[in-house]
């Protein structure tokens, strides 16, 4: 355990996940008194919990893109269209 100034962290360097190698936990100011072992125990079960990342907003803003470039693949394609009937 890591024990600094301000903050009491518990580091876990075995993830048994692809994606990270190392996960630190930051413990609450009220169960600073907790034993090393029991903040242990309950880090290593919360990491071994999660076999992927947290979801993040990345899906709504890939939709939110790809309207904004079909519409504006339509406009071009319009603007396009009008230019070649007027000349």
């Amino acid at each position: 355990m890591i024990k600094g100034v301000n903050r009491q962290v518990v580091e876990i360097t075995q993830t048994d996940c692809e994606y990270f190698e190392r996960i630190l936990f930051f413990v609450k100011p009220e169960f600073a008194s907790v034993s090393e072992g029991k903040l242990r125990e309950r880090a290593g079960m919360m990491s071994s919990s999660n076999d992927r990342p947290p979801a993040t907003r990345i899906r709504k803003n890939k939709l939110i893109q790809a309207a904004c470039l079909g519409a504006s693949a339509i406009i071009g394609a319009g603007a396009y269209a009008l230019a070649a009937f007027l000349i």
